[in-house]
């Protein structure tokens, strides 16, 4: 057993006895990085997933399955390969930027097989309950019951890993639609959706504008009569393609730019926010610009519905205030007749049916975890929740960092602040979250990207320091701080330092390339044109001063 010390100015200390038993629920993203961690860390993984396969939400099912993450059919990654991928193993040059599902779920096939880690999975296992052991306060250990073809087991375990995710309960506010009961017409959540089949000819009503509200509403839109999209405030919209062709997120999430966000007073980054986000498309010419604009909510990702609603195949409406047996009234007080089928894409509730209720709580908007994982009154800590928050990055390298420092919490490597200083950590970290993201439901588990994993690899130890590198590598220094701030980067320092680490940061361009490089291409000339239009520029400008 392992022992944890919880030290306020959290000094990294070891015990000499240490847990070895760990359960992970779950075995998609979170489960599968969290398996690995704990191999890693030597201590004695068990991951419980109640399906046959691994994948979680990533795996598309034609039909819908209670308690199980449901996504389209159509659905493709919302951040670029660069900057999803493990850090220790980077995905093949081949894969595309952006990945259709079936494409990440042959990623995670190729990377449980690599680290052998279906030998730790329990497939078609449910878990039943997670209880603290009587003498929990001085042993820290667990009892998981679970439920396999019938029947039921019991077994004791050191530390629980919670990877079983925060999008399979939804959430439907039908007492925010007067009228409801009356609709004639069809309407379910969006997880319910998989394809466009059977909407042809058909007007459809889509309430939201997240990112599966607008994947939804543009498919439909090909093959329904009319699709309406309803949102109460509105959405910046973002391209996959950013500056000269690349991606995203190569572009957005870099350390100089975190940098600048961080310390630009915040008029000028509300005025550069604005400037950045309406470079595509003006958001208020297409009725989508965001009630609160300054906002840093997470933007949709769509590269094709500022064009479907240019040709009229989308109309933006506002808020819903009223349904009758067929036809939405809006807040602006227009009418639409007519109404086929209503699709809510409302999102999510979190629900943990196993777990005691008072380990994940959410209270006054608040998720009160530690960091987004730990619950900050258990007297050991032996239990996290990994992949409930919602980085403005991606998820992958997020529940990696998350999951490195939750084993080496568990092998009593690294320690916890008091209960005190966990709930004061909270509270602020809350209070920044409502100044930056606001207070919506949707945004109680938004967090910044580069701060949080640099928060997270400090934990570790595994953080790199720029200014000592700068005098060691120059040239990789300027890679980390103006280039992509991917997950290579934390391989370069500390436990789980990786040898491939430095090459990987330096080959990714290559890489993002290598699948958009499929025609041949005479070679370009050595001789700029550009330079030559600003020598021949210079010599006009010359000629014009003398004659």
């Amino acid at each position: 057993m392992q022992t944890i010390v919880r030290d306020s100015d959290k000094k990294v200390t070891t015990k000499e006895t240490m847990a070895k038993k760990v359960a992970v629920i779950g075995a998609g993203v979170s489960g599968l990085i969290s398996l690995k961690c704990c191999v890693d860390e030597g201590l004695e993984p068990t991951c419980f997933e109640r399906t046959e396969d691994i994948g979680g939400l990533w795996r598309f099912k034609e039909n819908v399955e209670d308690g199980r993450a449901s996504i389209y059919q159509s659905v493709i990654t919302n951040t670029s390969k660069e900057m999803s991928c493990f850090s220790d193993f980077p995905m093949p040059e081949d894969f595309p930027n952006f990945l259709h599902n079936s494409k990440l779920l042959e990623y995670f096939r190729i990377f449980a097989k690599k680290f052998d880690l279906l030998k730790y999975i329990q497939f078609q296992t449910t878990v039943l309950s997670v209880k603290r052991c009587p003498d929990f306060s001085s042993s820290g250990q667990w009892e998981v019951v679970t439920e396999s073809k019938g029947k039921e087991q019991s077994a004791i375990f050191d530390a629980i890993m919670v990877c079983s995710g925060h999008h399979i309960l939804p959430r439907i506010p039908l007492e925010s639609f007067p009228g409801i009961e009356r609709f004639k017409g069809q309407y379910f959540h969006s997880r319910q959706y998989k394809n466009p089949d059977g909407f042809e000819g058909k007007q459809v009503l889509v309430i939201g504008i997240g990112n599966s509200a607008s994947d939804i509403a543009v498919e439909l839109s090909k093959k329904a009569s009319q699709v309406f999209i309803s949102t109460r405030q509105g959405s910046w919209v973002l391209s996959r393609i950013s500056d000269c062709g690349y991606p995203w997120d190569m572009v957005f999430h870099t350390r100089f730019r975190s940098m600048l966000r961080n310390v630009l007073p915040r008029a000028v980054q509300k005025w550069m926010l604005e400037r950045q986000m309406n470079q595509w498309f003006h958001h208020e010419n297409y009725g989508l610009e965001p009630q609160n604009k300054y906002l840093m909510k997470e933007p949709v990702l769509n590269d094709d519905l500022p064009s479907r609603i240019l040709y009229g195949a989308i109309k933006v409406k506002s808020r819903v205030t009223e349904l009758t047996e067929t036809s939405a009234i809006f807040e602006d007080g227009t009418v639409e007749e007519d109404i086929d089928v209503i699709v809510f894409a409302t999102g999510y509730t979190f629900s943990f049916p196993f777990l005691e209720d008072s380990l994940v709580k959410v209270e006054d908007n608040m998720v009160s975890l530690y960091k987004y994982m730990f619950p900050p009154h258990l007297e050991k800590a032996t239990l996290a929740c990994i992949g409930l928050i919602q980085p403005l990055g991606s998820i992958f390298p997020t529940v990696e960092l998350q999951a490195r420092w939750v084993t080496r919490v568990f092998k009593g490597l690294c320690t916890l602040p008091s209960e005190r200083a966990m709930m004061e950590d909270i509270i602020k970290r809350n209070k920044n979250r409502i100044d930056l993201f606001g207070e919506s439901q949707s945004q109680i588990l938004q967090t910044n990207y580069i701060d949080y994993l640099d928060e997270l690899a400090e934990e570790i130890g595994a953080k790199p320091d720029l200014l000592s590198l700068l005098f060691k590598d120059p040239k990789l220094a300027v890679k980390l701080y103006f280039g992509p701030c991917n997950s290579y980067q934390y391989r370069l320092v500390g436990p789980g330092r990786w040898e491939g680490a430095k090459g990987a940061i330096l080959s990714q361009k290559q890489r993002m390339l290598r699948p958009l490089k499929t025609r041949t291409l005479e070679p370009a000339s050595n001789f700029p044109v550009s330079l030559l239009l600003k020598i021949l520029g210079l010599l006009a400008v010359a000629l014009a001063f003398f004659f």
